[in-house]
């Protein structure tokens, strides 16, 4: 009970600017960013040569779906950024600049790995959907003072992977990053927040998600091994309920600490999907 009463004080954040705690943010985030993009190319650039820095227009691969994963990781490694600086005491404004921005130049780094990767390049599509990521976090704190549309993730393994385990990810690790077919992104709306007097739980979310399926290359024309047959790619569209872990009510810090980093993920639930090939489908549960 009192080592977990000491974990709460920790957790509690600080009512004003505490320089122990902003050195302590400032150094653990540069060392994660760091291990973060060592690991990342290990995963994603280490089997293919370097080549000088270069742009490439890839806005029309994998149906848009690694767009949207930039939009997803700029917006709460921002969010991630200023929450740690609110734990330090920092200002509003240097939570929104310096903790917010975070996400935007952790992703431009990675952009760069891009672009020095004779497979890839930088993309300036990439760049954009970084931008609006971090956007969404910083209006919604100058709008509103509260995050009110949360983009969370959501995935499930599929049997691309094993056709084509080199694009697609061997292992379970490497699908959840390259495996666009069982990722989904989501566009979670607390209901309560916008309005305010009505009986509906804080808590309650109406998700609206986006996938595709079919894809074993980034686009149609990309080489496909003549021993595997290329599917037809298409788009789906989610509807579902959700739960906005930041808006349940709690006293403890160390469950609010809880709470902010799995409310990345999108719950499973009773769920709509809508695609132009499939028509309207119901799960009982969808992930």
């Amino acid at each position: 009970m009192e080592a977990q009463s000491k974990i709460d004080a920790f957790l509690t954040p600080s009512d004003t600017l505490n320089l122990k705690r902003q050195n302590t943010v400032i150094v653990t985030e540069a060392a994660l960013a760091s291990v973060t993009l060592l690991g990342l190319n290990q995963i994603w650039y280490s089997d293919y040569p370097k080549s000088n820095f270069h742009f490439i227009n890839d806005n029309k691969e994998w149906l848009q779906m690694d767009k949207v994963g930039h939009f997803y990781s700029a917006y709460h490694l921002g969010r991630f950024g200023a929450e740690a600086l609110n734990w330090s005491g920092a200002d509003t404004k240097k939570q929104l600049i310096y903790g917010a921005g975070i996400g935007f130049v952790f992703l431009a780094a990675v952009e760069v790995m891009d672009g020095y990767s004779s497979e890839w390049g930088a993309s300036s599509g990439d760049i954009i959907a970084n931008t609006a990521g971090t956007a969404l976090y910083v209006s919604q704190e100058l709008l509103w003072k509260e995050q009110r549309i949360t983009p969370k993730f959501s995935f499930h393994t599929t049997s691309y992977a094993n056709q084509r385990p080199n694009v697609l990810g061997k292992s379970l690790n490497e699908q959840v990053l390259k495996d666009y077919n069982g990722q989904t992104y989501w566009l979670s709306v607390n209901l309560h927040s916008f309005a305010k007097k009505s009986k509906i739980p804080k808590w309650f979310n109406v998700a609206f998600g986006y996938g595709a399926e079919g894809m074993l290359s980034g686009n149609v024309q990309n080489e496909i091994p003549i021993s595997v047959e290329n599917p037809e790619r298409y788009r789906q569209f989610f509807l579902s309920f959700d739960i906005d872990l930041a808006k349940i009510n709690t006293k403890s810090h160390f469950l609010k600490t809880i709470f902010s980093v799995l409310n990345t993920i999108k719950i499973p639930a009773p769920t709509l999907e809508y695609s132009a090939n499939k028509g309207l489908k119901a799960h009982a549960f969808y992930f």
